[in-house]
């Protein structure tokens, strides 16, 4: 297989600011996951996706792992397998899920991880964490900038740049800490040096893909913007990415969001789950740098970077002009929000389930 080549080869990148020092992964046996994980117990399964399933393992030392578990062997899952490993074993960034190493014995392919034990983000924002309402207005804004760091990486600092592909609450990890761990680079993309974009079969999450990826299958740098900009809205109001109005019409977050946000109504935008315990300030800038992000035309989105440093808030004279920008503006009227769903595409492009 022509990852493994790829792994043995090298395993030391020039270190980048952010990036993790460590590179320790291996390989793993078949029967060393199996003890660690109790034989694939039922009890031990932490989620389950069209790739397989996730498990929780412990290993004889002690270390807690997540273990993929791909559902059935086939050349695409095989190629999404191996688009992973080799991507992962790339990049060391401290927002990107660390590759502990793998399996691949017979038709088994296995992925093994850091465990996160708070789970996903989407976890606590729709799923069965919400309740216990975790999720304090200062570790969202860690969240979401840690999730962008690790993008911005992606993007801006890994030689080739990575474009992801699935950014979505349920792809973001959280740590001991709750400090975001972007994770699931199983339809990521490497650009060749010089490419503004590639071509390519449109994969994905409902509610999360830009347009000229969804219609046209041109993925970019600036798709995965677009798909931060949902998310960072989601984070902001606790809203799904996608509500569904009638049995034939749904509304994408950032409708519901942006006539808000020109009427500056942004208290009323906040999740009802922080109790008003928020800064205004800061959630202003959430909200009018995730409307950006998530412009229809992709060349009007920002870079990553502009992304992190603005949300940062160290480009005060960028976000007040992001402010004024006619965009925002009250008496404006666009679609360029709406939601695309591409035809035919009901095999390679999925909704997210709590």
């Amino acid at each position: 297989m022509a990852f493994l080549s790829f792994i043995c080869g090298s395993s030391s990148d020039v270190r980048e600011p952010g990036r993790r020092i460590s590179s320790s992964w291996r390989f793993f046996s078949l029967k060393e996951l199996h003890a660690a994980t109790n034989n694939f117990n039922y009890d031990n399964k932490l989620g389950e996706g069209g790739f397989g399933s996730v498990y929780w393992g412990q290993l004889w030392d002690g270390s807690q792992i997540a273990v993929k578990r791909l559902k059935v062997w086939s050349n695409k899952a095989e190629l999404e397998f191996s688009a992973e490993v080799e991507i992962l074993g790339r990049v060391r960034h401290k927002n990107l899920l660390s590759l502990r190493g793998y399996c691949a014995e017979g038709h088994e392919r296995l992925i093994v991880y850091d465990y996160m034990p708070n789970l996903s983000l989407m976890s606590h924002l729709h799923g069965e964490q919400a309740a216990d309402r975790l999720l304090d207005w200062n570790r969202r804004m860690n969240i979401a900038i840690g999730s962008a760091e690790g993008i911005a990486y992606l993007h801006h600092h890994a030689t080739p740049h990575i474009i992801h592909r699935d950014i979505k609450a349920s792809n973001v990890l959280l740590d001991s800490d709750f400090q975001a761990r972007v994770s699931d680079f199983g339809f990521a993309k490497l650009i060749p040096e010089g490419a503004t974009h590639v071509t390519t079969r449109v994969k994905g999450t409902l509610g999360y893909l830009a347009p000229e990826y969804a219609l046209f299958g041109k993925a970019s740098e600036s798709c995965d913007v677009y798909s931060l900009g949902v998310l960072l809205l989601e984070l902001a109001c606790g809203r799904k990415p996608l509500e569904k109005l009638s049995p034939t019409l749904r509304r994408s977050i950032s409708e519901w969001a942006l006539p808000l946000a020109r009427e500056r109504r942004f208290d009323e935008m906040a999740d009802p789950k922080l109790d008003g315990k928020f800064v205004y300030v800061e959630l202003k800038r959430m909200v009018l740098v995730a409307l950006v992000c998530a412009r229809g035309t992709p060349e009007k989105r920002p870079t990553m970077l502009e992304v992190v440093e603005w949300l940062k808030g160290d480009a005060t004279e960028k976000l007040a002009a992001l402010e004024n920008d006619a965009f925002f503006r009250s008496d404006r009227f666009d679609n360029s929000s709406r939601f695309i769903v591409p035809d035919n595409c009901s095999d390679c492009v999925t909704e997210e389930k709590e």
